[in-house]
């Protein structure tokens, strides 16, 4: 069986179906911008808020 790229298509990761490599890939990329950057300030804010706690505890 030949892979995507020998066919000059790519799957699609839900749906198992594949695509010319149009505008999908794109969103796709999109999506994974926004959930990296999510993610990377939600860890930033974890770790600001420890920095927080420990300057406010009791000594």
């Amino acid at each position: 069986m030949a892979g995507p790229r020998e066919h000059g298509g790519t799957w699609k990761a839900t749906m198992g179906e594949r695509t010319s490599g149009t505008g999908d890939d794109e969103e796709w990329k999109a999506r994974g911008v926004f959930l990296r950057v999510f993610v990377t300030h939600i860890f930033a804010g974890f770790v600001w808020l420890l920095f927080y706690v420990g300057e406010h505890a009791p000594k």
